[in-house]
C-alpha cells in the first residue's frame, strides 16, 4: 500500500465549531489580486463543525510519479482504489492525474489532438479510447491507440477488472471503488486479477492519508496472523455519523478544482471573520465539509445505547492529529458525559489503532462496535463483511433517523457495475439479495412496533423465516450463467414467505398454493431465461418496460402475482 505523506487532503485540513447560526461564502483571491466567489452562500448551524482542506496537486503528481516507478522495479501489480460514486467532484479528478502520469508518454506525444477532440482522462482510459473511435478517422484512433498500448513496456502492469476484455483499473473512475475492492485485496492476501486472469502481489495506490491508514493496519495485521478463521472470529459492527450529509460525503456542492494559484478563503458573510485560508495552487482539489451538532449529539447516544444494550467494548474511530476528528473528539468527550456510561467499555482511537485493536478482538472470538464518520461507516461495514463471508450483500446496517424513522442499507454496491455488465451480456444476474429482504423484514417489524400493527409483525416475522430457509437450502444467487440467478432466488423467497405467512393466517393459502403447484413451471422459465443478452434501454436510466421483461421472465409467476 502507498500513500502521501505531504500535501494530501489530511495535511492541509481546518477546523472550527459555528459559536452562532450563520451563513459563510468561500472565494479565491489570484495573485493579481482579483477575487472570485466560488460558493456565495454556506449557512451554518450554532455547534456545527465545519472545515476546510485541499490536495496539492503537485504533490499529487509526484506522488503518482513515484509508486508507478517503483511498481515497475518491485514487480509489482498497480492499482488505485478511490471511491468515484461518492466523491464526485474530487475523485474523478484524482483519478484523471493517475491516468495522465501512467500514460505521461503518450499524453505528451498527443497533447494537442487529445486536447482538440475533448478526451476527459478524469473519465479514465475507457472514455478516451470512445473519443479517439467516435471523433477520429479509424486510422488516427488506431496510431494514436499504439501510443497508449506502448506505454506497457515501460509501465508496470495494471490490475484488471476484466481480464477477458482488457479492462484495466484504469479505464472507468467507478469500475474500482475502494470499500469494496481493498476487502477482497486484503481477502485475496493482497493480489489482485492481472491481464493473463491470474491473482498476482499487488500495489495499492490511495493518495489521502485520511482513511488509508486503516487498511495498511489490517493488511500488516493479516500478514503477520494470516487470514481471520471465518467459523470463530467475532463481528465488528458500525455505528456511523451520517445524518445531515455529514462529512466528505456532502462536499460536492463545495469542491472545487482551483482555476489559477491564490488564497481561497472561508469568511463569515454576517461579520467578516475569516475562519480558514489555504494557499493553493492552479489545479489543486479544494473542499469543505460540515457535520451538523444535532446528528453528533445523537451519533454519541447511538453509540452508547449499543455499547449497554450489548456490552461490547466500543471504541470511536478518530485521529486526534487530524484537524476534523480533534474538534469530534472534543464534541465526543463532552456528549459522553450526557449519559450513564456504566457497564460499557468506550474508548477512542485513531483508525489504525482502532483497526488493529477490533482485528485482535476478531481473531479471539469477540464483539467489537466501531463507531465512525460517515466514509469510515461506508468503508467498514463492506471491509468486515467481506472477510468475513467474502461479501457485504449478505449484510444489513440499521440506522436510526433523528426524527423516529430508519434507514436500511446493504453492501456490496461497489460491485454493482460487474453484476450489471453480466446481466445484459449473458441474462444471469448474480447480484444477491439478501441484505434487502432482511431490510424489508426489519421495515415491517419497525412498523409493527411502532404503529402496534399486528399484521407488519407477522410480515416481518415470517420473511425472517424464509430467509433463514433459503440460506438453509442454498438457494442464493449463483456467479454462473445458467445457475440459479437473483430472480430465481427472489421467487423462492415469496414460496417460502408465503408457505409461513398461510401457516399463520389462512388468508395466504391461495397464493401459497399457486406457487407451490407452478413451482416446476416456474423454475424451468427461469431456466430458459439465461445465457442471451438482455436490453433494459439503459444504465441510470433505463426503460421500464424493457427493464420490466427482463427481470420478470416468468409468465407463470407473474400472472399469479399480478392477480394478488
Amino acid at each position: 500500500m502507498a500513500f502521501m505523506n505531504k500535501g494530501d487532503f489530511f495535511s492541509n485540513e481546518k477546523s472550527t465549531v459555528a459559536k452562532a447560526d450563520t451563513d459563510v461564502s468561500i472565494e479565491l483571491t489570484d495573485s493579481d489580486g482579483n477575487t472570485t466567489v466560488l460558493k456565495d452562500s454556506v449557512p451554518l448551524l450554532a455547534g456545527e463543525v465545519f472545515d476546510a482542506t485541499f490536495m496539492d496537486v503537485q504533490e499529487l503528481q509526484a506522488y503518482f510519479k513515484r509508486e508507478i516507478e517503483e511498481s515497475k522495479s518491485t514487480d509489482l501489480l498497480l492499482s488505485l482504489h478511490m471511491k468515484a460514486t461518492m466523491m464526485k467532484v474530487s475523485d474523478p479528478i484524482i483519478f484523471g492525474h493517475c491516468v495522465k502520469a501512467f500514460y505521461s508518454s503518450a499524453f505528451e506525444k498527443q497533447a494537442d489532438v487529445l486536447e482538440s477532440i475533448g478526451a476527459n482522462p478524469n473519465n479514465g482510459l475507457g472514455s478516451i479510447y470512445e473519443s479517439l473511435e467516435s471523433k477520429l478517422s479509424p486510422d488516427e484512433a488506431n496510431a494514436i491507440k499504439d501510443d497508449f498500448e506502448a506505454c506497457y513496456d515501460e509501465r508496470p502492469w495494471l490490475a484488471m477488472v476484466n481480464s477477458d476484455k482488457g479492462i484495466t483499473n484504469l479505464h472507468v473512475p467507478s469500475d474500482v471503488i475502494i470499500d469494496a475492492s481493498m476487502p477482497v485485496v486484503i481477502r485475496d492476501s493482497g493480489m489482485m486479477w492481472n491481464k493473463d486472469g491470474e491473482l498476482e502481489d499487488v500495489k495499492c495506490l490511495i493518495p489521502d492519508r485520511s482513511y488509508a491508514t486503516m487498511y495498511q493496519e489490517v493488511i500488516s495485521f493479516c500478514k503477520t496472523y494470516g487470514q481471520f478463521d471465518v467459523a470463530t472470529m467475532g463481528n465488528v459492527s458500525n455505528v456511523g455519523l451520517m445524518a445531515k450529509k455529514a462529512q466528505e460525503y456532502g462536499s460536492h456542492d463545495k469542491t472545487f478544482e482551483i482555476p489559477s494559484s491564490g488564497v481561497v478563503r472561508v469568511r463569515d458573510n454576517n461579520s467578516g471573520e475569516v475562519y480558514f485560508e489555504h494557499s493553493v495552487g492552479e489545479g489543486d482539489i479544494w473542499r469543505m465539509c460540515q457535520t451538523k451538532d444535532v446528528a453528533i449529539r445523537d451519533w454519541v447516544k447511538l453509540a452508547v445505547t449499543r455499547a449497554k444494550a450489548t456490552g461490547n467494548r466500543t471504541i470511536f474511530w478518530l485521529d486526534a492529529q487530524r484537524a476534523h476528528d480533534s474538534v469530534l473528539i472534543d464534541k465526543v468527550n463532552t456528549y459522553l458525559k450526557d449519559h450513564d456510561l456504566g457497564g460499557t467499555d468506550i474508548s477512542i482511537m485513531k483508525p489504525a489503532d482502532a483497526a488493529r485493536v477490533s482485528c485482535e478482538r476478531a481473531v479471539n472470538g469477540e464483539d467489537t462496535i466501531s463507531v465512525t464518520g460517515n466514509v469510515l461507516r461506508d468503508y467498514l461495514t463492506d471491509l468486515f463483511p467481506i472477510i468475513e463471508l467474502g461479501t457485504s450483500a449478505k449484510m444489513l446496517s440499521i440506522v436510526p433517523l433523528l426524527a423516529g424513522g430508519g434507514l436500511y442499507e446493504t453492501g456490496a454496491g461497489g460491485s454493482a457495475p460487474k453484476h450489471v455488465q453480466q446481466f445484459l451480456t449473458e441474462g444471469h444476474l448474480r447480484w444477491d439479495s439478501l441484505g434487502e429482504y432482511l431490510a424489508t423484514a426489519v421495515a415491517f417489524e419497525q412498523l409493527g412496533v411502532s404503529t402496534g400493527n399486528d399484521k407488519a409483525k407477522l410480515l416481518g416475522d415470517t420473511l425472517n423465516k424464509a430467509i433463514g430457509r433459503l440460506l438453509d437450502n442454498r438457494k442464493s444467487p449463483s456467479r454462473r450463467v445458467n445457475e440459479i440467478d437473483n430472480r430465481a432466488t427472489t421467487f423462492y423467497v415469496a414460496l417460502y414467505w408465503a408457505e409461513y405467512l398461510a401457516a399463520e393466517d389462512p388468508a395466504y393459502k391461495p397464493v401459497f398454493d399457486k406457487l407451490s403447484a407452478a413451482r416446476g413451471n416456474i423454475v424451468e422459465e427461469f431456466k430458459g431465461c439465461q445465457n442471451m443478452a438482455m436490453d433494459v434501454g439503459g444504465y441510470f436510466l433505463f426503460d421500464p418496460e424493457k427493464a420490466n421483461a427482463a427481470m420478470r421472465p416468468s409468465a407463470t409467476l407473474n400472472s399469479i402475482i399480478d392477480s394478488l
